[in-house]
């Protein structure tokens, strides 16, 4: 498997994967694909974190981590997170996140937030995001609303995310 930045040329494939992925999602709005492209076109893009799974040349999984604020801190969101239905449960998407995390602290983030599914993204390392003191705007189950800290020397921050605008939450 090949984990790489997506390329322009990959937009369209990309669209699938995610749309193809969350078709069989529990949790979803159906607009995730669109997300996706909005994204890109937003100030909380950042090229470097847009990343595809191949396997053998056939792209399989996509991540994207956009910036978000915490009060003054920048501070990463990680979604959508996409892996095609028939190569679900291989590792691909926990791949995905390693590898996005290596980058994301390369690059001197310290927070990673993802709100999803606690049993897959504690695998990932992945806690409760009000053990580090950030809380969401918008009513959600704790358990579902979490963080990872990209650095172990990272500040420490408090304060209610702010998500870019493309995600519609105010």
């Amino acid at each position: 498997m090949l984990i790489r930045k997506e390329e322009p040329k990959d937009y369209k494939i990309i669209y699938s994967v995610v749309k193809d992925a969350f078709d069989s999602a529990e949790f979803s709005d159906g607009n995730e694909q669109n997300l996706v492209n909005e994204l890109r076109k937003g100030e909380a893009f950042i090229p470097d974190l847009s990343l595809v799974a191949e396997i053998e040349g056939k792209i399989v999984g996509h991540i994207m981590f956009t910036k978000a604020t915490v009060g003054e801190n920048t501070v990463l969101v990680l979604a959508p997170l996409s892996v095609l239905p028939e190569y679900q449960r291989k590792g691909i998407g926990i791949s995905l996140i390693k590898e996005g995390h290596k980058i994301a602290k390369k690059l001197g983030y310290e927070y990673s937030i993802v709100l999803g599914n606690p049993k897959y993204y504690q695998k990932a390392g992945y806690l409760t995001a009000d053990k580090f003191g950030i809380m969401p705007s918008f009513d959600v189950p704790n358990i579902n609303f979490m963080a990872f800290k990209l650095n172990k020397d990272a500040s420490d921050i408090h304060g209610i995310i702010k998500y870019a605008k493309e995600f519609g939450i105010d």
